[in-house]
């Protein structure tokens, strides 16, 4: 099984992050893993994506040009990755800052208001441990035990205490992502 993953959104929203989390995650579980981050010199604002792909085989380029899965957190993201999701793949969006939704109706469309979340619950820092969560209960890729191990490896030490915070936070996403149409393929 291969799922080639995108994240995409502004620098601050945690897409790197996030890719590095299923990345070791996914290494934790023994598969094969790319983590391949593009941003620009900006570190907060501008934007940022980062390739994930998770393999039970080996990976041949962790250059990807069509995608399973698309996390999109920001309206030029989803300009410019909305075509790039693969017929029968699934695109998993924050309405925050996004006013035109998905239009494509071949591929699996989950809303999930993590932003709002994450305001009503002052829990800000968590944002995409929301999203993240959102994106297991949809597709589970790698195991909420192997996510919690890759938090622990990808947060230093100091910040450890925050990893029950994170662990509510991604059931939270669970609780709140919801199917805005299935996939006709």
């Amino acid at each position: 099984m291969v799922n080639e993953i995108i994240i995409a959104g502004f620098g601050g929203q945690g897409v790197l992050s996030m890719g590095k989390i299923l990345a070791y995650s996914g290494l934790m579980e023994g598969k094969e893993v790319s983590w391949f981050p593009s941003y620009g010199p900006e570190q907060r604002g501008g934007t940022a994506n980062v390739t994930v792909i998770l393999s039970d085989n080996t990976i041949s380029s962790p250059i990807v040009s069509e995608y399973d899965i698309a996390i999109i957190l920001n309206q030029p993201s989803l300009d410019k990755f909305e075509s790039q999701v693969k017929p029968g793949g699934i695109l998993l969006y924050d309405p925050e800052g996004i006013p035109r939704a998905p239009k494509r109706t071949d591929i699996s469309v989950y809303k999930i208001e993590a932003m709002a979340t994450a305001s009503e619950l002052k829990n800000q820092k968590a944002f995409n441990m929301f999203v993240l969560g959102g994106l297991l209960k949809v597709c589970p890729i790698v195991t909420l035990e192997h996510v919690m191990m890759g938090l622990k490896k990808s947060l230093p030490e100091r910040h450890h205490s925050m990893l029950p915070m994170n662990e509510q936070a991604i059931l939270k996403g669970m609780e709140i992502v919801e199917e805005m149409n299935k996939s006709a393929s």
